[in-house]
């Protein structure tokens, strides 16, 4: 089942359409759904697709010799003996768009540190007058930015496009679960994030906890050990940074925290921090408001991952226990704290909801958290002209949300320092609104949303 991506199929395909060669760069990290995207594109067009594998470099040539016979039928071509050949049979052979796609390409990059240069030639010489799609993809998202987009790149300036694919937004990832209710879906998305992959494994028959057990838990399940792959995969010292991840999923968000805790010196913490945001593993927050980040001092590291998070928490905090077979320590704490990791992914995806109905209000210019010392607000969004400000207050509770939790959102509005005109405010409940707090909101045209669903009274809109 292939879902969305409408975005990025969208681009490939109008490239497809309008350019006669293509070089085209797709990368993101692992089970993201990179080949699903490509083979759709790939569907009902001319072209070839080559897996690479971590096999020395002439069975990698030996696999694509096969597949490139198969596909032009081609029983007389014998084995390439080297990359160059197969660029001059490709500048030969092809008189008509077709797409190559070579998937992890840094797979042949590990085999051989030259291949980048080597790829560089075949395209200058011998394949960019040709009719041809080319795209480079692959997971190992820092050797991907090293060795096809930074600028010392040798295949820099080459490229026709590039596409990071990036997890998938709640609103997209819910279409893997047709017919469940709201609240369970997000209890997935809050274990699996927006990842396809995790997402395949989670069983709508099963209840959450079964899945956790079934699907997590479990020594010999595919999420088991994810994390430790992930991190082997990408960084050269996987230790360090699963410490420094560690630190952050434990709330650990501020760089002398983080030093404290896994005891790198501060010298050094700087570039492995960097490394996880270009990873797209973790982001620096600021307050929505703050004016100028670099020089800022309020920023906070957090894990971008929900299976990150999860994971921190409920797998590996009891690693010992769940390689003997024993879950119940682990259980023990999914039930008493899992909620609160659902509560935090429902502030997350909040930010989705209301961007649909911006025009029923204003448009919003910048969105995300706002706090000092001793004030938080789930959600501050304004507009460019600073005419308009918007509070909203998200809660996971199991009771409706009443009138207190409005005022106490108004008195926190009055300590951001912002120079807007009008204030707007919403509230996000888990269970609803008592009749009080929906009266109110008739009054002062408060947006109510009932899990993601914008509830309507006269003025709204």
């Amino acid at each position: 089942m292939f879902i969305n991506r409408e975005t990025e199929l969208s681009s490939l395909n109008q490239k497809w359409q309008n350019q006669k060669t293509n070089f085209f760069i797709i990368y993101g990290r692992r089970r993201v759904g990179k080949t699903e995207l490509i083979k759709q594109f790939l569907m009902n067009k001319p072209g070839l697709y080559f897996l690479t594998d971590r096999l020395p470099e002439r069975e990698n040539l030996r696999s694509l010799s096969r597949i490139v016979r198969d596909t032009f039928e081609d029983e007389f071509l014998g084995d390439f003996t080297d990359w160059d050949t197969f660029f001059r049979y490709l500048k030969r052979r092809i008189q008509e768009k077709t797409v190559l796609i070579i998937d992890e390409f840094p797979y042949l990059v590990e085999t051989n540190p030259a291949l980048s240069s080597v790829f560089q030639r075949g395209w200058d010489e011998y394949l960019k007058d040709t009719p041809i799609f080319l795209i480079l993809c692959g997971s190992s998202m820092a050797m991907m930015y090293r060795e096809t987009l930074a600028y010392k790149a040798p295949l820099f300036g080459r490229r026709t496009g590039q596409l990071l694919i990036k997890p998938m937004k709640f609103q997209v990832y819910r279409q893997f679960f047709p017919g469940l209710d709201f609240e369970t879906i997000l209890a997935f998305f809050s274990i699996t994030g927006g990842i396809p992959a995790y997402a395949r494994q989670m069983d709508a028959q099963l209840s959450i906890e079964e899945n956790i057990v079934r699907n997590v838990l479990d020594p010999a399940c595919y999420l088991y050990q994810e994390v430790n792959f992930l991190l082997k995969e990408e960084v050269r010292e996987p230790r360090i940074y699963f410490s420094i991840l560690k630190s952050i999923a434990l709330g650990k968000r501020k760089f002398g925290e983080i030093v404290n805790e896994t005891g790198v010196k501060k010298t050094s913490l700087h570039k492995y921090l960097f490394t996880l945001e270009e990873l797209n593993f973790i982001e620096k927050e600021y307050p929505v408001t703050e004016r100028n980040v670099v020089k800022s001092r309020r920023g906070l590291y957090r894990l971008t991952d929900n299976f990150f998070r999860f994971w921190f928490n409920f797998v590996f905090a009891f690693h010992s226990e769940l390689e003997l077979g024993n879950i119940r320590p682990s259980q023990a704490k999914i039930d008493q704290m899992f909620v609160h990791l659902v509560a935090a992914t429902y502030e997350e995806v909040a930010c989705e909801f209301i961007k649909e109905y911006q025009s029923n209000l204003f448009n919003f210019f910048r969105m995300g958290r706002w706090w000092d010392r001793q004030h938080e607000i789930d959600l501050l969004a304004f507009d460019e002209s600073n005419e308009n400000i918007l509070f909203a207050e998200v809660k996971w509770s199991a009771k409706p949300v009443g009138t207190n939790i409005f005022f106490a959102l108004r008195e926190k509005a009055e300590y951001v320092d912002w120079p807007y005109k009008k204030a707007h405010y919403a509230l996000f409940s888990r269970s609803g609104f008592t009749t009080e707090m929906q009266q109110l909101a008739q009054q002062e045209q408060v947006w109510l949303f009932h899990h993601d669903h914008l509830m309507e009274w006269k003025g709204c809109g």
